[in-house]
């Protein structure tokens, strides 16, 4: 049986934790340190965490490089599974194991390499995207691929509901391929250096929509920010995100929401846009409708974005 150890913090590795438990016996689960989350500040444990423990599996968040290290010191590992774990694996771990450590990673390597792949390639408007299982090495997600699946983005999928699916396919890919990878059965290939791109991890400040853009590239915008860290605009002197926006026909000048037909548009430099649903700050997302209808026919000038 193959021995192996589970490195993921986020839901979207629990599948891949689900298919690694069918192929081998996990003796150990690393995950991140429970996190203060919420008014009240309580410590939350991750996702991974709660299904580790639901299923009996021995689990471990170190604080440090060291302790991580010490984790895999002498315990005989075949194999070590990295599904968004967060945090950087240096060499002297990731020789730790027979076979090395293995990642799911959420594009079609070499594609979109580092921490937001999943909404770089909607921010980019690419048509297809996948699951790459690489080995990692001292790079940032330059390892060898030994197998990888494709899927077709979809014109209104935002990123959580991309990241979702791309976990369900990953967790396919590594329950198929994994045992062939440990049997010598399939040979890892380096990666080409052609058309890489690199995906740095998002930030609130490029959230920020921009009535300049073309109506294709700020739904993009809105799509890859759901849920995190949200588009947003700024206006009434508070952010407020847009979750979904359409298409839409009347002419609203640009940087204004106006109500037309109990709908909430947005007026762009070239164009106009829908607002479907939104979150004004503190406050609980409503659909543009619902919002159009409070205003009473009053619309909003966007204010000039804050520096964050």
């Amino acid at each position: 049986m193959i021995r192996a150890a589970f490195l993921g913090t986020p839901s979207a590795a629990v599948p891949s934790l689900a298919a690694l438990m069918e192929v081998a016996s996990v003796e150990l689960v690393v995950t991140q340190p429970d996190r203060p989350k919420g008014r009240g500040r309580r410590l939350e444990a991750p996702p991974v965490k709660h299904a580790a423990v639901e299923w009996g599996l021995p689990v471990h968040q170190p604080n440090s490089h060291s302790d991580l290290r010490s984790l895999f010191t002498n315990r005989n590992l075949d194999i070590a599974v990295v599904v968004a774990y967060g945090r950087i694996l240096k060499p002297e771990v990731l020789e730790l194991t027979k076979h090395g450590f293995v990642n799911v990673h959420f594009s079609l390597l070499p594609r979109w390499r580092g921490a937001a792949p999943v909404e770089r390639a909607i921010l980019a408007g690419d048509d297809y995207t996948g699951v790459s299982l690489m080995l990692i090495d001292a790079g940032l997600d330059t390892g060898p691929v030994f197998a990888a699946a494709d899927t077709a983005i979809k014109d209104h999928e935002s990123a959580g509901e991309l990241t979702g699916r791309l976990a369900s396919l990953g967790a396919d890919v590594l329950g198929d391929h994994l045992s062939d990878y440990i049997h010598e059965r399939l040979k890892p290939a380096r990666q080409m250096a052609t058309g890489a791109k690199n995906a740095p991890r998002l930030t609130t400040a490029e959230a920020a929509l921009d009535v300049n853009s073309s109506p294709t590239a700020f739904a993009r915008a809105v799509r890859a920010f759901n849920p995190r860290p949200g588009a947003w605009i700024h206006a009434d002197g508070q952010r407020i995100k847009v979750l979904e926006v359409g298409p839409a026909t009347p002419s609203v000048p640009a940087g204004h929401i106006e109500v037309v037909g109990g709908r909430a548009i947005l007026g762009l430099v070239s164009s106009s846009i829908e607002i479907v649903e939104m979150q004004p700050s503190g406050k609980s997302a409503l659909s543009g409708r619902a919002w159009a209808n409070g205003r009473r026919g009053v619309g909003l000038v966007l204010d000039p974005a804050p520096s964050l």
